[in-house]
Order: C-alpha cells, then sequence, then structure tokens
C-alpha cells in the first residue's frame, strides 16, 4: 500500500499548494509551447519538487497534445505518477552517479517516445553527481533531442556547476507556511476518515519543518501508532516536543522574575518524560513569537497553529520587554550548544531560565547593563523601581554626596541606577548616577580596570578579535590617543586588530562614553597588573567614585 505523501501527491496544477509562481509559468509555457528542454528545481526536502516534475510530465505527454489541464484518470498520467510510464525517467543520483551511469542515460536520450510526446528524465538529489560525471553529461544537457526534457532536482544548488546552472530555466521552491501544510493535513484527515484534533495540526506543522512529506509522514505514523482518531498525548509522545501548557508557564514565568515557577515547570517537563532538548527548542520558538508580534503590534494568523490562547500569547507578549526576550533566547542557545557538546539537558535549560528570570544573579557586563537598563525606563517614567517600591516609614536620611573625584577620569553618563542586595535578598543600597561634567582625557588606570569589558565587547562583534584584545594591554593614554601593546611575537594579530580598529573605539566610548583613537604596537612587557573583573560593591564603588554618585538606603517591606 502507498505511503500517505504518495496517495497524496498533487495530482493537477490546481492541486499544488505554496507554489503558484511556479505553477503558473510553467502552465503559461506549455500553453505557448515554450517549454524549455532543461528546467532546475531547487528547494528543500519536501516541497513538492518531484510532484512538480511529474505534473509537467503529465502536461507533456497528454493524450491529444501538451496541455496544462490535462485528465489526471487518462492512463498516461495514471502510469507517470505510478512510475510505471516508459516515457518517464526517474533517476536517484545519490546512487547513480557515476561517468558509467551518464555514459548509459546518453545512450537512451536518442530513443524517441514509446507512447507520449516527449521523454522526461527526471534526476533527484543532482548536486551528488560527481564532476567527471557533470562533463560527461553537459554536450548532452546542453543540446538535446527535441523530444527529450530534463528536470533537475536538488537541495544544494550550491553544489551544482556553473555551467549546467546556465543550461537551465531555474525554479526555487518555497518552504510552505504553517498554515499551508496545516491545511493538507486538515485535506488528508478528512479524505482517509482520520480524527485530528486542531492541537495536533499544529504540532505536527510545526513540527514538519515546511516539508510536507515529513508533516504526512508523521500523521500515518500517529495513525499506526494509535488508530484513526488521535489522542493529543499520542502526538506528544511521537513527536517528543513538550506541551504548550509547559511552553506558555515557562515564559510566565520569566515575566513574572520567579525563578521558582521556572524550576517547577522543569520538573514538571522532566516528570512527563518529554525531551528537554526539544523543549529549549520550542521555549525559543514561542520567544521568537512574542518578539513579532512586539513588533508588529498584532498576533500574525500563522501563529494560531503554534498556540491555542492567541490572547494568552499577546498578553505574554506585553508583559516582557525585548531585551529580556532576547537574552533569554540567548541564554537557550546557549544551553542548546552546551548540550549538544555532551551537558546535562535539564542542567542547562535551569541555569538558563535563572539567569533570564534572575538578572541579579547573572554578573556578566550585558546582564549589568540590562538591570541598568530597566531602572533607567523606570526613573523616566515617574515610578519607582520594583525594590524601592512601599519603603516603610521613616525614611532613611540619605548618605552624604561624595566629593566630584578630581583625576578627571569620569566621562558623562546619562541618569542610571544600580541595585544590591544584602544576604537576606532585600534591596540594600541604591546608586543614582547623576550628570558628570564630561572630562577631557581617560587616565591609563581606569582603560585597565574597563579593558576586560572593552574585549567582551569586541567579542561579541568578533570573537577572534576579542581574544585578541584580551591578550593585548592598553600601556599609554595621552590626550585623545591611546597606545595598545601587543606581545612582539604578534605581528599578524596587531594587523588584524588595526583592520577592525573601530570596533575597538566604539567599545571604549560605549562603556567610557570618550572617544579615544587607538594605536597599536609590538612590545615587551607592558603592564605589571592582570585585568580585575570587578564584583557588584567593587562596580557600586566605582560609580559612586567615578560618576558623583549619590546613594539611597531603602528596605522593602
Amino acid at each position: 500500500m502507498l505511503s500517505l505523501y504518495r496517495r497524496h501527491r498533487p495530482r493537477t496544477f490546481q492541486q499544488v499548494v505554496g507554489q503558484e509562481h511556479i505553477v503558473r509559468t510553467l502552465r503559461n509555457a506549455i500553453e505557448l509551447d515554450k517549454v524549455h528542454h532543461a528546467y532546475l528545481f531547487v528547494g528543500s526536502r519536501g516541497t513538492g519538487k518531484t510532484s512538480m516534475a511529474k505534473l509537467l510530465a503529465c502536461a507533456l505527454n497528454a493524450d491529444g497534445g501538451s496541455t496544462a489541464d490535462f485528465d489526471p484518470d487518462s492512463p498516461e498520467a495514471r502510469a507517470i505518477v505510478a512510475g510505471t510510464s516508459l516515457d518517464v525517467v526517474e533517476m536517484d543520483a545519490a546512487s547513480n552517479n557515476s561517468v558509467d551511469d551518464i555514459r548509459e542515460l546518453r545512450e537512451n536520450v536518442a530513443l524517441a517516445p514509446m507512447q507520449g510526446h516527449k521523454r522526461v528524465y527526471i534526476l533527484d538529489e543532482a548536486h551528488m553527481l560527481s564532476a567527471a560525471a557533470w562533463n560527461a553529461f553537459l554536450k548532452t544537457l546542453e543540446e538535446p533531442p527535441s523530444h527529450v526534457v530534463f528536470v533537475l532536482a536538488t537541495t544544494e544548488a550550491h553544489k551544482v556547476p556553473a555551467t549546467i546552472v546556465d543550461r537551465c530555466h531555474r525554479f526555487d521552491f518555497r518552504r510552505p507556511s504553517l498554515e499551508q501544510i496545516a491545511g493538507v493535513l486538515d485535506r488528508v484527515a478528512t479524505e482517509e476518515d482520520i480524527k485530528l484534533p486542531d492541537a495536533a495540526v499544529g504540532m505536527l506543522a510545526r513540527a514538519a519543518t515546511g516539508s510536507f512529506r515529513d508533516a504526512l509522514g508523521t500523521l500515518e505514523q500517529l495513525v499506526t501508532y494509535g488508530g484513526t482518531e488521535v489522542k493529543l498525548d499520542d502526538v506528544l509522545d511521537i513527536l517528543g516536543v513538550a506541551d504548550a501548557e509547559l511552553v506558555l508557564d515557562a515564559a510566565e514565568a520569566l515575566a513574572d522574575h520567579d525563578p521558582k515557577t521556572a524550576l517547577l515547570t522543569v520538573k514538571r517537563l522532566s516528570d512527563s518524560g518529554r525531551d528537554i532538548t526539544q523543549f529549549m527548542r520550542d521555549l525559543s520558538a514561542h520567544l521568537r513569537h512574542l518578539f513579532v508580534v512586539q513588533t508588529l503590534g498584532e498576533v500574525p494568523d500563522s501563529f494560531s497553529v503554534t498556540a491555542e490562547s492567541t490572547e494568552r500569547l499577546s498578553a505574554q507578549a506585553g508583559r516582557i520587554t525585548q531585551g529580556e526576550l532576547l537574552r533569554a533566547i540567548d541564554f537557550l542557545a546557549a544551553g542548546l550548544a552546551a548540550t549538544k557538546d555532551g551537558s546535562e539537558p535539564r542542567i542547562q535549560l535551569e541555569m538558563a531560565l535563572l539567569k533570564a528570570t534572575q538578572p541579579q544573579a547573572d554578573l556578566s557586563i550585558q546582564a549589568l547593563m540590562h538591570r541598568i537598563e530597566q531602572l533607567e525606563t523606570q526613573l523616566a517614567s515617574g515610578r519607582p523601581a520594583p525594590e524601592q517600591q512601599a519603603p516603610p516609614e521613616p525614611e532613611p536620611e540619605p548618605a552624604p554626596e561624595p566629593e566630584q573625584p578630581s583625576g578627571g577620569g569620569g566621562a558623562a553618563v546619562p541618569r542610571a541606577a544600580a541595585v544590591s542586595r544584602g544576604p537576606s535578598g532585600q534591596a540594600a543600597t541604591a546608586v543614582a548616577v547623576k550628570e558628570a561634567e564630561p572630562a577631557a582625557v581617560l587616565e591609563l588606570d581606569r582603560v585597565l580596570a574597563l579593558w576586560p569589558a572593552v574585549a567582551e565587547t569586541v567579542t561579541e562583534e568578533n570573537g577572534m578579535l576579542g581574544a585578541a584584545i584580551g591578550a593585548a594591554r592598553p600601556v599609554d593614554v595621552v590626550g585623545d590617543r591611546m597606545t595598545v601593546a601587543f606581545p612582539p611575537d604578534a605581528a599578524f594579530v596587531k594587523k588584524k586588530a588595526e583592520a577592525n580598529r573601530e570596533l575597538v573605539q566604539d567599545a571604549i566610548r560605549g562603556l567610557t562614553g570618550v572617544s579615544l583613537s587607538v594605536a597599536y604596537e609590538l612590545r615587551d612587557g607592558g603592564p605589571e597588573s592582570e585585568p580585575v573583573t570587578l564584583g557588584e560593591a567593587e562596580l557600586i564603588e566605582r560609580l559612586r567614585a567615578e560618576f558623583a554618585a549619590e546613594e539611597v538606603f531603602e528596605d522593602e517591606e
């Protein structure tokens, strides 16, 4: 018995889903008798390349002459779809990729059609042909007999030689949308008397990743597993994906900054036996959907097959900032990478969610900047920070303002705030950074202290350059010019740094507010001190000293 995918191949051009631009071009070529002798069909697996090639063969060999509106029930069309037609030759280039295979094809090309009007050669996975095979095929492809049409199908067009591509009309097959895959699933389920819940349709469409064949293959597996009445739990078992409720609950924990709920969600996930790695992918996709909703201002129709509750999706998008979404997606991506390298998936998921729900637990520069941005937003809107709401009476008197340092090392910065927590978890100190007068220059000791942060910022844009900058050392600051020394044997690295000078200068300006021109040299030795990573208390003290900060002591209820 034929598989679902083969039984439900499109039998006419009208039944093709998602490739309307190709259908229109081919129909016009057939009706105007402008069919080319060679076509290149490019697209990811399961998008309908072979099906389209067979439809083209049916149209060219229709009874009574070529026509785009052929009868799909005619003997010729049935034979072509079933693969028994003598005039349509299908070759798998993955297993027939030698020069001898192509020579045999060249010999057969001269044969006239047996029943129809054209001989159509469908070469699947064409990129698998060897270089010698392509050379043997080139002349035949360039000047084939008038009764021959070649259709080359491939998923990797960049591996097809340019000399071959130039002799073909190329069509790029689009990946179908979620709605299109869901529509095909609904139609097939109806025709096969399969009871398929809407939630299951959405999960199958998303798991198919743009492949009609994968979607119908999984549906057939479900029918074999549990019968014609498909249950949602069966879909979860077969796909190994997380329940949509678990994904939504994890996103709620991010919105509420609730690490406890996040860990409990991971426990529920683990107890259910679902694939934790797949859950990280599903959660990343959901967070990406929230980002899109925030950008568009509405929930796209295509998301209806990936979220059971459009209202809940919209509500979550309104409660999580874009910065928080991007940080959470980055944490999940890092967790997936670590899992691929052999790390325990549950630990990676828990760490990603804890970092995302507790920015104060993450001591990286990015996390600190995120916390400062949050407080800046709250100060700009006139709302107190969450740690500062409803302070008990009486209010403690603010600490005296420290004196402005005389070194002139501080740069002008916008109003910002940073919050530290005591051992009990309550807000202990809030440091509000005041407007500071711009400084003419930076001092060398301050640049040295910030150099690890400069290297980390550069690494985000260029990993190799960031590592090189981390190994170099600032040795002199005169006016607005800074000299950075590399070891004497690092001439190549120095050249790369000079070619990307702007990245370093932008990183320094972003961290200090001061523009410096950077010069590089090769030098023995350098500063004796190693780069220092500041703790939270040290960072707050530096903010006070360098930016004329003011301490405000407050307690939470």
